[in-house]
């Protein structure tokens, strides 16, 4: 029984597993949101909100440590001079996780692991309704006028099927 035993080992060796969640919280600092198992974004959060512990407190030791850890330079600078500064007032809590349905191919529970304050911007759309009018009108434009009976007649009969 694993009582009291928390983490995942997410199916792989020890070295796989830092190396999948080294890139997944080197991702997330570098995007702000990324897409994911629901155990990978639970296994990695705790990781991504200590690296946001460290870029608070801006200590060379503090640098070197997350240094360590993410995979660019780029992430590192991220964390200290934009993600840092942005949760300098909160004392915690830096992560959200949103259910986003199951994976098609072997219905693996997906999840989004995103940072507060980076909601996604949802586009206006426009109403289905006036885009159907408008491709009917385009199409009515497009087509001839009807021809009369009368007047396709001549190409029937010498056919000879009149």
């Amino acid at each position: 029984m694993r009582h009291l035993i928390s983490g995942s080992k997410l199916g792989k060796q020890p070295a796989h597993r830092r190396a999948v969640l080294r890139n997944l919280v080197t991702n997330l600092i570098e995007k702000e949101r990324i897409h994911t198992t629901l155990l990978r974004a639970k296994t990695a959060r705790p990781i991504a909100e200590r690296m946001i512990t460290l870029g608070k407190r801006d200590s060379l030791h503090a640098r070197r440590q997350a240094a360590a850890f993410l995979m660019t330079p780029d992430a590192t600078k991220k964390l200290f001079s934009d993600l840092a500064p942005r949760f300098a007032d909160r004392p915690g809590g830096y992560t959200r996780i949103v259910r986003a349905g199951w994976r098609i191919g072997d219905g693996a529970e997906l999840a989004i692991l995103e940072f507060i304050g980076s909601e996604l911007k949802k586009k206006e759309k426009k109403p289905r309704r006036d885009e159907r009018k408008k491709r009917l009108r385009r199409m009515r434009r497009k087509r001839k006028p009807h021809q009369k009976k009368g007047s396709s007649s001549d190409a029937l009969s010498s056919t000879g099927l009149h």
